[in-house]
């Protein structure tokens, strides 16, 4: 990844974070990919530009039901440290914000997770869940499911609400619920009518001057649980548009799902690209192709 000359805030598993003045950020998606919370030794070529041309593309189709922390995603538009060619299509300049201390997770379908817990108890987050349903089934209606944000290492915990509400408040609580739900609504119907589920995925929210906003990622494959309608067989669970060829391949092997990873070889690492810009294409109906980079 190019050397950037602003001050280096963090980095997670896939972006890195940096100061690039006036209350902005600029965010980097880079192709490093994870699999059971280790990052793999091989990189997934585009993976960074179509997780930035993606979520580029819900903020605009969300910015009536809620404001986004994105500035732009022009080269032309970056500080000048930033202007690097090899940066194109997967930078974003940003405002800055002061991030909700929880995730907010939407489960439009039981699954993951959730479909462990209703199994053992009955329940998902706590709640009683009608009986008899199936994996990967559709919830009578989607639910908010918020969690703590673990740290580097950790696993997040599941939250109640009455828990969210301890954590931010019961006035931003129930406004982080109904925007996450009005939003994963909103993207649900627009995928479903281009033949894609999503069964679940994460937002992240933040403040600026009061004002709740969207930002971070915005249902992409990485923050999402996207399943070809097609393929969708309550009591199943369908093929995922993500990093499954890289969780199958894992799985095949005899690997403790510790550092370090095994090497990935060139047909799951060229399987999984293409699994990443199928979904960009079916839900934009644009070409990657033109997209920047």
């Amino acid at each position: 990844m190019v050397d950037i000359a602003l001050p280096h805030l963090s980095s997670g598993k896939v972006r890195d974070i940096y100061d690039a003045g006036d209350g902005r950020l600029l965010l980097v998606a880079s192709d490093r990919i994870s699999a059971f919370d280790v990052i793999m030794e091989e990189p997934i070529p585009d993976k960074g530009r179509v997780l930035t041309a993606m979520s580029a593309f819900w903020f605009e189709l969300f910015a009536d039901l809620v404001p986004g922390h994105l500035i732009s995603t022009d080269l032309s538009d970056m500080p000048a440290e930033a202007r690097h060619p090899d940066l194109a299509g997967r930078v974003m300049l940003c405002r800055r914000a002061e991030m909700l201390p929880i995730e907010c997770i939407v489960r439009g379908y039981i699954t993951g997770s959730a479909w462990k817990e209703y199994k053992t108890s009955g329940t998902m987050h706590g709640a009683t869940l009608p009986e008899g349903l199936l994996e990967s089934a559709q919830l009578p209606e989607p639910v908010f499911t918020p969690s703590t944000k673990g740290e580097l290492g950790e696993h997040d915990v599941n939250l109640s609400f009455s828990e969210a509400v301890e954590l931010v408040g019961e006035d931003l609580a129930t406004r982080a619920r109904d925007v996450s739900l009005a939003v994963y609504q909103r993207g649900a119907e627009w995928a479903a009518a281009r033949g894609i589920v999503i069964a679940d995925t994460k937002f992240e929210l933040g403040l600026i001057a009061g004002e709740l906003i969207l930002a971070d990622e915005v249902l992409t494959p990485d923050s999402s649980r996207f399943w070809p309608a097609d393929q969708w067989v309550p009591g199943s669970t369908p093929p995922s548009f993500d990093k499954q060829p890289v969780r199958d391949y894992l799985d095949g092997l005899d690997w403790d799902k510790t550092p370090p990873p095994p090497a990935l070889g060139s047909e799951v690492v060229e399987a999984t690209r293409a699994r990443y810009i199928e979904a960009y294409e079916r839900i934009t109906g644009l070409s990657f192709d033109d997209w920047p980079g």
